[in-house]
């Protein structure tokens, strides 16, 4: 069996890793492009340090964070991170294939709607069905 390795346009996790963030911006989509080169809000900021530590093993808890419109970075890979998606917090672990995704992608923060029986006061013609 030949085991596939990961490539990200053509580069491995290694060598993407180590670019800098300008090289890194070059190879992922225009939208994430202009997110990148427009720089990091503050919120985004704090997100970055924790990861920085959390890399060189001084962040010991696991990460808690709000910012969903963060751009995935190759420092990112390996970590779980908890994404609130509007009402909890929500366990991603970063993989290599996630790289130039935006953050708030990988949690889904809308439910599915789920219908029950019609309630007291309703219409007529919904009546028809068994109040059981």
């Amino acid at each position: 069996m030949v085991q596939k390795i990961f490539t990200f346009h053509g580069k491995t996790v290694e060598e993407v890793k180590k670019m800098d963030l300008k090289d890194f911006a070059k190879l992922i989509p225009a939208r994430q492009r202009r997110t990148l080169t427009r720089g990091f809000t503050d919120a985004q900021k704090k997100l970055l340090i924790k990861v920085k530590k959390a890399n060189e093993g001084k962040y010991q808890k696991v990460i808690r964070t709000h910012c969903r419109d963060i751009v995935i970075l190759p420092e990112m890979i390996g970590l779980k991170i908890l994404v609130y998606n509007g009402k909890e917090f929500l366990p991603v672990v970063i993989a290599e294939d996630m790289l130039g995704h935006y953050l708030g992608e990988m949690t889904v923060n809308r439910k599915r709607v789920e219908h029950s029986a019609p309630g007291v006061g309703a219409t007529k013609s919904s009546a028809a069905f068994s109040v059981k």
